[in-house]
């Protein structure tokens, strides 16, 4: 299952790289790490500050009744 889910940010991540850096250019790999390193620490992002802007928009519409 993890395996899947590291599969699957490595392929968008090499779309994403893609557009940067030739696919036979030495560097590919490493530019594919990071950025499947910035994907995941978007990811994280969005799942960690979810549940503010959730209840910050639920607490607003109380409010406003």
């Amino acid at each position: 299952m993890l395996s899947w889910i590291v599969r699957l940010l490595m392929i968008a991540a090499g779309f994403v790289t893609s557009w940067f850096v030739a696919k036979d250019a030495p560097i590919f790999g490493v530019a594919q790490v990071m950025m499947t390193l910035v994907l995941m620490a978007l990811i994280v992002a969005v799942v960690a500050l979810w549940p503010r802007r959730w209840t910050a928009a639920l607490n607003r519409l109380q409010r406003s009744r």
